[in-house]
């Protein structure tokens, strides 16, 4: 089977401006998604998908291919999913050879690592899944206790009914990543996103699930990149 792993790399970021090559703990953004598919030995091709000469300039660097630049879906409106399968089908025919599982991995995702996605990968190739996502659990916030307020600081509970059990009592609650999302390419093809038919969740430490979109996210991954790699320090 040829896998493809798609690294999507939009330019043109509003909240964080050249969000996917600002400097993280000492490297570009995405030279870390670069690293950790390169790290897992499991792909026959990685590409970086971007509408940016630039960020394709600093993916080279890292030994990445990018064969070509993004010619569509390069808005802040498109589904990432669509990019992807664009980015395949240009793959395919620039390298002229066929792929048969997809890998997309996000760039603004620093934390999740080679086995990070060995270890999506293997449950999605040894569960035969048609299309599998990465997911967390929610962990010290508790989704179940959430509620809307308004301008006048009126509030609405999400669930009412929750309210009145123990946290203890209450369902563990998952949230979905953009991390690591696999799929057949012929399946992904067809239903144009990776929410396609029989979808599977597969769990990812939250460490790894943590994603970059503004400067508190970009705050946050720091503290947690500094404690993950001092494990076992006084820290």
């Amino acid at each position: 089977m040829k896998k493809i792993a798609v690294i999507p790399a939009r330019g043109g970021s509003k909240r964080i401006p050249h969000k996917n090559i600002i400097n993280f703990m000492g490297k570009p953004l995405m030279a870390w998604t670069i690293e950790a598919a390169q790290k897992s030995n499991i792909f026959d091709r990685i590409i970086v998908s971007t509408d940016d000469v630039k960020f394709a300039e600093v993916a080279r660097e890292y030994n990445c291919e990018v064969p070509f630049l993004r010619d569509i879906n390069a808005d802040d409106i498109t589904p990432v999913s669509e990019a992807t399968i664009h980015a395949v089908q240009q793959a395919e025919k620039y390298y002229n050879e066929e792929y048969d599982i997809v890998v997309q991995l996000m760039a603004n995702a620093p934390i999740r690592n080679q086995f990070d996605i060995i270890n999506h990968y293997n449950n999605f190739v040894q569960n035969d899944f048609d299309f599998q996502l990465s997911c967390f659990p929610f962990g010290w916030m508790n989704p179940w206790w959430s509620f809307k307020m308004n301008e006048e600081k009126q509030h609405e509970w999400i669930h009412p009914d929750a309210m009145k059990k123990r946290s203890q009592d209450l369902d563990k609650l998952y949230c979905p990543t953009g991390a690591i999302w696999i799929a057949k390419k012929e399946l992904l093809l067809q239903a144009k996103t990776f929410y396609g038919p029989g979808y599977k969740f597969h769990e990812i430490d939250w460490k790894s699930a943590v994603d970059i979109d503004d400067y508190e996210d970009l705050d946050f991954a720091k503290a947690v990149f500094y404690l993950q790699s001092h494990q076992g320090e006084n820290v």
